[in-house]
C-alpha cells in the first residue's frame, strides 16, 4: 500500500519467508501472509505450526498529527481462543526514514513476558526503540499504555483482512474469476495485534519516503 506522510509506504514481511512480490513505486517488496510459509505456519502443512511467528498484515495509516502502525500476527483463530504472546519470539517493526530506504533508522523491537505485577496468565508487553520516547513502554496487555505522545496496546482483535478464501481458489481451478465480494474468509475470526500511535515528526525526516516493514524471529532460530 502506498500513502504518504512524505509520502508513506507500507509493506508487511516474514523473516525468511518470499511468498509475494508487489511492485510499488517501481521497487519490488518481499511480502507475507496469514499461514505462510505454510511449512512452518500452517496447520495444514505442519502438524505444530509456529502460529505465534506467523505476521499475518502490516498496516500504516495516518493523519495530519500521527502515525499508526499495526501489525497483526497468530491467527485467523476461533474466537474462543486466548490472544497469543509467546516470550520466546520478537517481533520488529522496521521504519527507513533516509534516503537509502533499505536500511532501518527506527528499529521497533516488540516482546511478551508475564506480568510481574500480576503474576499468573497475566502477559505483559515491551516496546522498545519508539521514537521520542524515554526508556521502553511497558505494561500489561489489553491495556493503552501511553507515554511521551505515543501510545501502544496489544492485545486480542477482531481480524480486519477481508478475503474470499472460496472464490480464489475456484478461480485458480476454472481460469475464470469467481470473486463475491460478500463471502469473507476471515469474518468472525480473531489475531493478536500490537497497535502503535506515534506522532508524524518523530517519524519524518524531511520529505524522504518512510518505508514500513515487519518481521518475526524466534530465539533459538531464525524462521
Amino acid at each position: 500500500m502506498r500513502t504518504s506522510i512524505k509520502p508513506l509506504l507500507a509493506g508487511g514481511a516474514l523473516l525468511g519467508a518470499a511468498a509475494l512480490v508487489f511492485q510499488l513505486g517501481g521497487e519490488p517488496i518481499v511480502a507475507a501472509d496469514h499461514l505462510d510459509p505454510p511449512q512452518r505456519t500452517s496447520p495444514d502443512a505442519d502438524d505444530t505450526p509456529d502460529t505465534a511467528a506467523d505476521i499475518a498484515d502490516l498496516y500504516v495509516f495516518f493523519d495530519g498529527t500521527t502515525t499508526k502502525l499495526i501489525l497483526t500476527f497468530a491467527g485467523p483463530a476461533p474466537t474462543d481462543q486466548p490472544a497469543t504472546f509467546d516470550p520466546d519470539v520478537r517481533y520488529f517493526i522496521n521504519v527507513s526514514n533516509d534516503t537509502d530506504r533499505a536500511t532501518v533508522e527506527i528499529p521497533i523491537l516488540v516482546q511478551f513476558g508475564e506480568d510481574d505485577s500480576q503474576p499468573g496468565d497475566q502477559f505483559g508487553v515491551r516496546v522498545s526503540g519508539l521514537p521520542g520516547v524515554t526508556g521502553d513502554i511497558i505494561g500489561p496487555v489489553e491495556t493503552d499504555l501511553m507515554q511521551d505522545g505515543v501510545t501502544v496496546r496489544a492485545g486480542l482483535f477482531d481480524d480486519p483482512f477481508f478475503f474470499d478464501l472460496q472464490g480464489f481458489r475456484e478461480t485458480l481451478d476454472t481460469g475464470t474469476l469467481s470473486f463475491d465480494s460478500s463471502r469473507d474468509f476471515f469474518a468472525g475470526q480473531n489475531l493478536t495485534a500490537v497497535v502503535i500511535e506515534i506522532p508524524n515528526n518523530s517519524l519524518a525526516q524531511g520529505n524522504n519516503v518512510i518505508d514500513v516493514w515487519a518481521e518475526t524471529l524466534r530465539l533459538g532460530g531464525q524462521l
